[in-house]
């Protein structure tokens, strides 16, 4: 049986979808140089005008946009609809105290609750299933989205957000959950929980969709292992809309583009040429119905690829591969974004150096982060107790900047190894990008 929440738009005759995407990107282009002085400004330094753009085939006349633009615009600097039109925002954390703010208005969030909505039927969500949502609720976008979808789809709807292992676990066993939504990091806890307290035949879990978090596909078998489901890959950004860019369908070779708001592209993230189908680049996306803050072809600095090979669920809307990498700096570390600038940040604010490393791990499929930092002379004069003391103050201090705990360990002078006299500034253990 063929799983769809809008059938008619998810298996949309290719010649169809383009013309769909064509007629908005048109009207969204006209939308965002009439009503925001920065992309105004972008398109008449580019050269190009609204009537330039006649369809998908002109978007490479576009300039791109990226994550630094969208800091410099804070908060109203990008908002295409007056302030009264918004009913919502959402926010990611900042590398230098200047968050990225996406606004919505009522037909922005609809239309996301529609995109988180075909993420649930195709992992066989119906009105008859109880969805679990545990991821945080708040500025972060992943609650909000999964909980709009599950209403969309007609779940019960248990909007749980993170932590607090006993509640979930007593929810998900009385009121018999049946899909469940968080990071696979926090699926992989709840699943040991589960086998440790003997409660794999209690529960009637049949399906999972998890995301914030890259996973490898021996992660994805151990959850479904341990909870007895399916589990399901689901991506998106804030500043695109929060999760439900794309889904899997249970063919599970990738995640379909709800093309019908997002037209994706593949570039060289070096020379911003785009790249043909099936070759590996940085993803590029725009928004063609967002209404409040539609961005246009926004650098993600993701690594993939995109495929239009005939899938088996019948959907014809492109499919992106789990991201292999960044182009960039950022690391996601429990769901978080975080940049070694803003760990720098709070070390040299603390009168530490600029000699420091940061290692990432996974210990039971769980990120752990470690920042060890050299120490400077001033402090050789400092007992074991105040060192301890200044650990304490900078775990405390990057928890606030991050939203997450790191281990802090103040090192000796020239302890950390030097490549070519710079110090490696980050070490992912986890290994999880593949291809």
């Amino acid at each position: 049986m063929k799983r769809y929440y809008q059938p008619e738009i998810e298996t949309m005759p290719l010649e169809q979808l383009r013309e769909l995407q064509s007629q908005r990107l048109v009207a969204q282009v006209k939308h965002v140089y009439e009503n925001v002085e920065f992309y105004r400004k972008r398109m008449d330094e580019a050269g190009v005008k609204p009537e330039d753009i006649h369809g998908i085939e002109d978007l490479h006349k576009l300039p791109f946009i990226e994550k630094d633009d969208l800091r410099d615009q804070y908060p109203y600097g990008l908002l295409a609809v007056p302030l009264s039109d918004c009913v919502r925002i959402q926010s990611t954390s900042g590398t230098t105290g200047r968050r990225v703010v996406a606004f919505y208005t009522q037909h922005d969030i609809d239309l996301w609750d529609e995109c988180c909505a075909r993420a649930i039927v195709a992992a066989g969500g119906t009105k008859d299933d109880v969805c679990q949502v545990c991821y945080g609720y708040g500025l972060f976008t992943g609650g909000p989205g999964l909980n709009g979808g599950s209403h969309k789809v007609g779940c019960l709807t248990l909007p749980m957000s993170s932590g607090n292992t006993d509640r979930q676990l007593m929810f998900m066993e009385d009121l018999e959950a049946t899909i469940l939504c968080c990071t696979p990091s926090y699926a992989s806890y709840l699943g040991e929980n589960v086998v440790e307290r003997g409660l794999k035949d209690k529960i009637k879990l049949k399906a999972g969709i998890f995301g914030a978090e890259a996973w490898t596909e021996e992660m994805r078998r151990d959850i479904e292992n341990k909870l007895g489901i399916k589990a399901y890959d689901i991506y998106g950004l804030t500043e695109i809309s929060g999760p439900g860019v794309s889904f899997e369908c249970e063919e599970q070779t990738g995640m379909h583009v709800n093309e019908d708001h997002f037209i994706a592209e593949i570039i060289n993230p070096k020379t911003g040429e785009v790249l043909p189908e099936g070759e590996k680049g940085e993803l590029v996306f725009t928004s063609i119905t967002k209404e409040a803050f539609p961005l246009m072809r926004y650098r993600t600095r993701d690594i993939c690829v995109l495929s239009r090979k005939k899938c088996s669920c019948g959907r014809t809307h492109v499919k992106m591969s789990k991201p292999m990498g960044r182009s960039d700096d950022m690391l996601i570390v429990k769901g978080v974004n975080v940049f070694p600038s803003q760990i720098e940040m709070v070390l040299l604010k603390n009168g530490l150096t600029s000699n420091y490393q940061i290692i990432v791990d996974r210990e039971k499929y769980s990120d752990t982060l470690e920042v060890r930092v050299e120490m400077t002379p001033e402090f050789f004069t400092d007992t074991l107790t105040d060192l301890a003391q200044k650990e304490k103050d900078v775990v405390a201090q990057l928890k606030s900047v991050l939203g997450i705990y790191a281990d802090v360990k103040i090192v000796e002078p020239k302890s950390i190894v030097r490549s070519e006299g710079k110090a490696v500034r980050v070490i992912d253990r986890r290994n999880l990008y593949q291809g």
